[in-house]
């Protein structure tokens, strides 16, 4: 006959009850490590999946994801003319906030050179990538865009022609990935009046100027469009995204390009630790803090529930001391209710997260050294806090059983 068993029974309502709130609590500490285990996806995804050797960026900067960067777009010639660089694409990214249906719809605007990449490397679970320079997009599914929907950003209207998964930013925005010079336009897009006071701004200065009094025409060019004069350099990219030829050493081409004074050259790996100890250093102590806080809240609640146990059956812990039950058997009673607690709080833990996590608005990814991480703290818990029971258990006298 095991006691546990009979106790548990006995007071099946009230352990069933504080079995499902430890559980509920365990699943909150659990979804700490998935929420930190889904940020680190997030960050390092776009690294990962655009397949850049080398990254090109703004001199003394960490761009384009861990800050601004700003390069001319020509600099991917210059780049593509250095050994050992079999390719090297044009790089926007931004994020923009607009609304739709009444709510804010946040964008992650990712530019891709099209078309030499067309987003094939998008998983899309509906539709296709890219097949025209302009006024097409592929929106993440968590944008809630629908295949063949057309949204007006800026002056333009574009349609969603693919839907991808598992394409969040490090800020966990959905990414909407257009052409390079679609995701300009967006960028740089300003309202009507703002361009037409810009062009009389120009001609003013013009017509106040030296230049403009000897040469009356650099006059009339100055209310011309900004892509029609030839002083005024294109739009810049955030980055130039560099692929080593095979054989080639990437540390070479790296040197090569960072000798150049206008920018700074980062690898694949070296972004991604800029990412990790950037934007996701704060989130993953943070998170780390909150997990050890809830554990040690999870042990305090698990050690009163178990010398709130203990305290009701005092009288038979005493009766079974006069009988000449050994202490073995009191002790065993009070562990093994704390082992079954720990564990059947651990898998509803597990089993609401799987319910629960996928609704959350950012990812939570449980990886397997984590749960069982966690379940050897909770097996740790359990039996800590088995022990103020225990002792207090241990004093009682056996001729309370007569009082």
């Amino acid at each position: 006959m095991n006691l546990a068993v009979k106790d548990i029974r006995h007071n099946l309502g009230r352990f069933a009850l504080t079995t499902l709130g430890i559980g509920m609590l365990l699943m909150v500490v659990m979804g700490m490590g998935g929420i930190y285990r889904g940020i680190i996806e997030d960050a390092i995804l776009l690294v990962d999946r655009v397949g850049a050797d080398l990254w090109v960026v703004q001199r003394d900067t960490r761009g384009p994801f861990a800050e601004i960067s700003r390069v001319p777009a020509n600099l991917v010639d210059r780049v593509s003319s250095v050994p050992g660089v079999i390719s090297a694409r044009e790089f926007v990214y931004h994020t923009i906030q607009r609304e739709r249906d009444g709510r804010p719809l946040r964008i992650a605007v990712l530019g891709l050179s099209w078309p030499t990449d067309k987003g094939e490397w998008v998983p899309l679970i509906a539709g296709r990538p890219l097949a025209r320079n302009h006024f097409e997009m592929i929106a993440d599914r968590s944008l809630g865009l629908r295949l063949g929907e057309r949204v007006r950003l800026g002056k333009e209207t574009y349609t969603v022609v693919g839907i991808g998964t598992s394409m969040i930013s490090s800020s966990g925005d959905g990414i909407g990935l257009f052409t390079v010079a679609d995701a300009q336009a967006i960028q740089f897009d300003v309202p009507g009046e703002a361009v037409r006071l810009e062009r009389e701004a120009r001609k003013a200065r013009g017509e106040r100027s030296d230049l403009g009094t000897r040469q009356p025409s650099l006059v009339e060019q100055a209310s011309l469009p900004a892509s029609q004069i030839a002083a005024i350099a294109r739009p810049q990219v955030s980055a130039v995204m560099v692929r080593v030829a095979p054989g080639a050493r990437a540390e070479d081409v790296a040197a090569t390009i960072a000798a150049w004074g206008d920018v700074s050259v980062h690898s694949r790996e070296g972004q991604q630790a800029l990412l990790l100890k950037g934007p996701v250093e704060k989130a993953r102590k943070q998170i780390g803090l909150f997990k050890i806080l809830l554990t040690a809240i999870a042990t305090v609640i698990m050690a009163l529930i178990l010398y709130t146990l203990t305290l009701d059956k005092l009288h038979s812990i005493a009766l079974l001391k006069l009988i000449g039950a050994p202490g073995r058997v009191i002790l065993a009673l009070i562990l093994q209710q704390a082992l079954v607690l720990g564990g059947l709080g651990f898998g509803i833990a597990y089993l609401l997260g799987n319910k629960i996590f996928p609704n959350f608005p950012r990812r939570v990814i449980l990886v397997e050294a984590d749960l069982i991480q966690l379940a050897v703290i909770v097996l740790g818990i359990s039996v800590l806090s088995s022990l103020l029971g225990i002792w207090r258990a241990m004093k009682v006298q056996p001729n309370e059983a007569l009082a």
